[in-house]
């Protein structure tokens, strides 16, 4: 289910990747145009992580194919060849006997075939196991949830970068245009240095904010290639798409989202730890239990031979049958074992009980947070509007030579810092509401 999943993720996003590449870059140059449905769908194909956490998963079968290939049969062929310099000399009352032959060797070929009838350890770690590929599963979709939520942020903050950047260049702009309108006045003798030396600092102010802004989109561009797992310098992302897009998704935030920690990964994977360990304190009991073994071996030997020469060799063949059974009376570390496991039941017990509450301290924290962006959204849309129009009046006057350039100069201030929270309002919300989805464990569909 899991393949038939990433390889149908595969066939939709790869070649949105490659039409990007080839089709925008004869345009513009290894361009590659971005939606959010695309950059999340290209993460969770191509990004090393998750292609990390699905081999972790088929690692898990492998062992299990071990746990139970442990019941089958196991069959040896072995070989020995020996040189008797001297042969023993047994004396029973008085009289010798020579335990073969000096300078003679000997010669032994032997098959052994055995079987576990009853490993009670066995049957304990075959079950054991398959709640181990059961944890690896949870922990790749822990990945892939993860990797969606990395994405969603880093292509939002990618959104911030972009559009805190526009403002401060229509800003720039504005001061460039003013300080131009203010140098030609004061050149005609109808403003005055002042106003001339204040549109200049103001212009000059800008200029550094407007660099780090842009310094702002190429990081956050840097940090999304990097989740893409895209390695090529020279491809640029392209996104057209800004935070204003999803002021509705903000607006529509009522404050009354029911919020579920069922499919919480972490607590799921507590919970999987402590299956695992109830299996392996079942294991560590197993070993109190008698294991029965049945085994056969035939052997195929020629002994006390006074030369090399196989062919002259006397050969004797014999077989056993055999069926052992073992009886564990007393081992100190078994018992060691046990009351170890049975320690770390009641820490994970106690670790989740923790886990529970501090999850729910944040999912309160992201939920006020999103309740508080989508309060602030109707102040600041209005704050804008508002500035918008202060800094217009502001122009107004001071073209007709009723207003100061302060006023012109806070006017615009105004504007852009009512814009640049405008923004951050709703980069705010649409973050905090990655962070909560992610809490919950809500997987991504396509």
């Amino acid at each position: 289910m899991e393949k038939l999943f990433l390889k149908k993720r595969l066939l939709v996003f790869i070649p949105v990747f490659l039409f990007g590449l080839v089709g925008h870059g004869q345009q513009r140059g290894s361009v590659l145009q971005l939606t959010l449905r695309d950059a999340i769908g290209i993460a969770l194909s191509e990004n090393p992580t998750i292609k990390m956490a699905d081999q972790d998963v088929e690692l898990k079968k492998v062992s299990r194919k071990e746990a139970w290939q442990s019941l089958l049969p196991t069959v040896d062929l072995s070989g020995n060849i020996s040189y008797t310099i001297e042969a023993a000399t047994m004396n029973i009352d008085g009289n010798q006997f020579k335990m073969g032959r000096d300078k003679s060797n000997s010669w032994t070929g032997a098959l052994q075939v055995s079987l576990p009838l009853f490993a009670p350890s066995v049957y304990r770690t075959m079950n054991m196991t398959r709640e181990d590929i059961e944890l690896a599963l949870e922990k790749s979709r822990e990945s892939r949830n993860s990797m969606v939520n990395q994405t969603t942020k880093a292509y939002f903050q990618l959104l911030l970068a972009q559009d805190s950047y526009d403002v401060l260049k229509k800003s720039y702009d504005f001061s460039v245009e003013n300080y131009n309108v203010v140098k030609a006045k004061f050149e005609q003798g109808k403003v005055s240095e002042y106003d001339k030396i204040s549109a200049e600092v103001q212009m000059r102010n800008m200029k550094p904010s407007v660099v780090s802004a842009e310094n702002a989109v190429n990081l956050a561009m840097l940090q999304l290639k990097v989740l893409l797992g895209i390695s090529d310098a020279e491809l640029q992302i392209e996104i057209k798409d800004n935070l204003k897009n999803y002021e509705a998704d903000v607006a529509a935030f009522d404050g009354q989202m029911l919020v579920s920690l069922k499919e919480n990964s972490t607590l799921k994977q507590l919970d999987f730890n402590e299956r695992l360990l109830h299996s392996s304190l079942k294991v560590q009991k197993a070993s109190f239990m008698p294991t029965l073994a049945l085994s056969y071996q035939y052997q195929y030997q020629s002994i006390s031979n006074a030369d090399f020469r196989l062919g002259n060799y006397n050969w004797s063949p014999s077989s056993t049958l055999a069926l052992s059974l073992s009886v564990p009376l007393y081992r100190a570390s078994n018992f060691t074992k046990v009351k170890s496991t049975r320690i770390q039941l009641e820490q994970l017990t106690e670790n989740r009980i923790n886990t529970e509450r501090q999850l729910q301290m944040q999912a309160t924290s992201y939920q006020d947070n999103m309740e508080a962006s989508a309060e602030q959204l109707t102040s600041n849309k209005e704050s804008v509007a508002q500035a918008e129009k202060g800094r217009l009046i502001a122009q107004k006057r001071y073209e007709i030579g009723k207003g100061t350039i302060l006023e012109l100069n806070s006017s615009e201030v105004a504007l852009t810092q009512s814009q640049l929270t405008y923004n951050q309002s709703i980069y705010d919300y649409l973050v905090a509401k990655a962070d909560l989805d992610y809490l919950m464990g809500k997987d991504y569909h396509e």
